[in-house]
């Protein structure tokens, strides 16, 4: 007896029929390898049938899930164990429903007992219950054996290659016996990822061959296990004049039983590489749809045949993966198999349909990190919300599970990274997205630019200009190109274009609109705009970016009027840094044996002679008055410093303690003068339990024979924050008036203001309560006589 199908284990129960009795060994095993923690645990008991052990576990001191997939099952549990506390009995097949009713916060235990034999995808549902356990947490299984089991029967035991599967990435696995019942406890899930490996050496002069990648209505990969104990792929060598795409598909058939149309296999991609030194030749075919229930025709190949999440390929130790489907892999979804052997990649330009499938928990996650950034203000229109809602972002990073992925605070999905472990690439927190999207006031059918590829962004701004709309997407980054292509054929809408190309420079001339883009998005940190963005940008169109200012970045809504940029809301946020030629490194002065620095983020670094000597000397202080309570924000202080203060700079700390009692790691506003400096930190003046009764307040310090006119300055500046820019709601401090002008501009032609200039604009602040007009930088020595103008 081995059933598949819901409706048989319903019949199974309406009959009556049950189990194996709950034996007195299994329970003294329980008692004496996991105890039950001091003041109760939590358990899940996965198949619990009639509910007998989850009554147990709930005598024993468990608080108690207890799922199965028939109704009829729990029916009678509830009945059977009707005076029995502490379990919720969850109609629940673990396999394929969303796990949304499970305890969010884990369990201590999760048993399996009599349920791990009829488990089609085994390693997939036993990584996600290994992710569900608490620190020091076990997972127990109790399974009949091939050897104990009679012959007929034998569909509901393990053998003992099954056995030694099931342990496999854990960090200690006890095996026990239970009156003939193996007793198996699993701690410590291994996060090691996946190893791709080759097979014995080949006797032929060059190897041609056909993979096929199928997914489920999930979107899990098939893959199977084979005798020689690795994960492949449906495929095998090509016979006679028979094609790739039809080669993919007799061997789907012939090893897993599913069938699929010629029409429905791609041949997507041409991998070459080397087998022990003979010439292999595999071609990547993608089967967007079949029939057929999932078997295994060929058990003297394979073992079973399983779907994958994506997720977990990445994370977890599923096996060696042969070497050819793990490029298959990496060439469908780059990233999620890392460190791969080398090989050469032919894409080929066939169009192909997208695939759906997705899990119901994604839906419910997406629904919910859709609402949350809707709730907290920042999707106010509705195409922006129905895009949040729609675009599936799991599906542009895969190798993210669902529950990062679908994160809605300000959790950005970090993609790729450089060789020092520096993010270079990434999915920006969702909020992020929608405000920047917002700000571009899309109208339908808008043609965009997006400097920065990676999908699901330019894909939501897809959704959101709808059908005539269209995005050109580009990056610099070939992997980032590749993957951003490979993840839009297969989810996305059609409508983005993605070239790769020094985003800075601007999209391809012949993929620029007449009159221009409605529309420009920049997904990095800039220190400043490109003039291709504003060359390529329509009239009354806007350009949305990430800009640093004095080394603070805020999202700057722009709108072009002729050939002035005139800034229309900000956001704080930060990015991935620029890699193009607009990239740039702020020069940095180390001082008193690198245990301090200075970095310098507009223009060159001023002269710090005499310093390291005036920091051993004693420091002046100056109490500012000024305080803020716990939560309150000062993004906008370090703005009106940054674009305010002739001579700022920042000082970093990489010791703890120091002279500055700046902690380790951080940084504060400060001014530079001769042989002196003035920064600005703050000093808890009041304490207390509760968050709201206390506080702190801006405190100036200052080294060097100038510091006392620095520290009044910086103490002047702080003032004016406070009378001009501050306000009691976080959301409500005052933005300055912002222009962007470009460089070749004369000083007498820009507005008055404080201006930083970059190598392509001159960025004119006018903040409330200031009327001085600075035409540059100013050095060290200009800083006494120009601080605070009108403040």
């Amino acid at each position: 007896m081995t059933y598949t199908a819901r409706d048989e284990w319903e019949q199974h129960y309406r009959e009556g029929k049950g189990w194996r009795r709950l034996g007195e060994r299994e329970q003294q095993l329980l008692a004496e390898h996991v105890t039950v923690p001091e003041g109760g645990g939590r358990a899940l008991d996965v198949g619990c049938g009639t509910g007998e052990l989850a009554a147990h576990l709930a005598r024993v001191g468990y608080t108690v899930d207890a799922v199965d997939l028939a109704e009829g099952a729990l029916a009678r549990a509830r009945e059977e164990h009707a005076g029995i506390e502490g379990v919720r009995w969850l109609h629940l097949d673990i396999e394929r429903d969303d796990p949304a009713p499970l305890h969010a916060e884990g369990y201590d235990l999760i048993t399996m007992r009599l349920a791990y034999p009829f488990v089609r995808d085994r390693g997939r549902i036993v990584h996600g219950l290994g992710e569900r356990l608490r620190d020091s947490g076990a997972l127990v299984v109790i399974t009949p054996t091939v050897e104990n089991t009679p012959p007929e029967r034998r569909g509901i035991a393990l053998d003992e290659d099954e056995i030694t599967l099931l342990g496999e990435g854990w960090e200690t696995v006890e095996r026990l016996d239970a009156d003939g019942l193996a007793f198996l406890v699993l701690r410590g899930p291994r996060h090691t990822g996946t190893r791709a490996v080759e097979k014995r050496p080949t006797t032929g002069h060059a190897l041609t061959g056909a993979l096929a990648v199928v997914t489920d209505d999930a979107g899990r990969v098939l893959l199977g296990r084979s005798t020689r104990g690795m994960l492949e792929l449906p495929g095998g060598k090509t016979t006679g004049p028979e094609d790739f795409a039809a080669a993919a598909v007799r061997e789907l058939a012939e090893e897993t039983g599913l069938v699929a149309a010629l029409d429905d296999a791609h041949v997507v991609t041409m991998l070459v590489d080397d087998s022990h030194g003979v010439p292999r030749l595999t071609a990547v075919v993608r089967i967007t749809a079949w029939t057929g229930t999932l078997t295994n025709p060929e058990p003297d190949k394979f073992d079973r045949w399983e779907f994958h999440d994506l997720h977990a390929l990445a994370s977890s130790p599923v096996g060696d993966v042969f070497v050819p489907a793990a490029q298959a892999i990496d060439s469908m979804w780059p990233g999620v198999l890392p460190d791969l052997p080398p090989v050469f990649s032919y894409p080929l330009a066939a169009e192909r349909p997208p695939v759906p499938g997705e899990p119901d928990e994604a839906v419910r996650l997406r629904r919910a990190m859709a609402q949350m950034v809707i709730d907290g203000g920042w999707a106010p229109s509705e195409p922006v919300r129905d895009a949040l809602r729609t675009v599936p972002r799991h599906r542009y990073a895969p190798e993210a599970n669902l529950s990062d992925g679908y994160d809605g605070g300000d959790r950005a999905i970090v993609t790729r990274r450089d060789a020092t472990g520096r993010a270079i690439s990434s999915v920006s927190a969702a909020w992020l997205q929608a405000d920047m999207i917002e700000q571009l006031r899309l109208d339908p059918g808008a043609v965009v630019f997006e400097a920065g590829s990676g999908g699901y962004n330019a894909e939501l701004i897809a959704h959101v200009a709808g059908a005539q709309g269209r995005v050109v997407s580009a990056d610099i980054d070939p992997w980032v190109v590749r993957r951003s292509r490979a993840f839009l054929t297969e989810a996305g809408s059609g409508r983005v274009t993605v070239v790769e190309a020094d985003a800075a420079l601007g999209a391809p001339a012949h993929l620029v609109p007449r009159g221009g883009f409605d529309a420009t998005i920049i997904t990095y940190n800039c220190w400043d705009i490109a003039p291709a963005w504003v060359g390529q940008l329509a009239d009354g169109g806007r350009l949305v970016m990430p800009l640093e200012m004095g080394g603070y970045t805020r999202s700057v809504t722009f709108e072009r009027r002729g050939e002035v940029l005139h800034a229309l809301h900000f956001t704080f946020c930060g990015f991935v840094r620029d890699q193009g030629q607009q990239a740039r490194t702020a020069p940095v002065v180390h001082l008193l044996d690198g245990a301090l620095s200075l970095r310098f983020d507009e223009g060159a670094p001023a002269g710090t002679q005499g310093l390291g000597e005036a920091l051993l000397g004693p420091r002046y202080e100056i109490a500012t008055g000024i305080t803020m309570g716990a939560g309150a924000y000062f993004g906008s202080l370090q703005l009106y410093a940054a674009t305010t203060l002739p001579g700022f700079c920042r000082l970093h700390a990489h010791q703890d303690p120091g002279v500055t009692v700046i902690p380790k790691g951080c940084d504060a506003p400060a001014v530079l003068g001769d042989a002196s400096l003035a920064y600005l930190t703050h000093v808890q003046t009041r304490h207390g339990e509760d968050p709201q009764d206390r506080e702190w307040e801006w405190v100036v310090h200052a080294f060097g024979e100038q510091g006392p006119r620095l520290a009044e300055q910086l103490s002047a500046t702080v003032q004016a924050w406070d009378r001009h820019i501050r306000a009691d709601d976080n959301n409500e401090h005052a933005d300055p008036v912002l222009t962007a002008h470009p460089a070749q501009t004369p000083a007498h032609q820009l507005p008055a203001g404080d201006v930083l200039s970059k190598a392509s604009f001159h960025l004119v602040f006018r903040w409330p309560g200031r009327d001085g007009h600075l035409h540059a930088p100013a050095s060290p020595t200009d800083t006494a006589t120009t601080t605070t103008g009108a403040a």
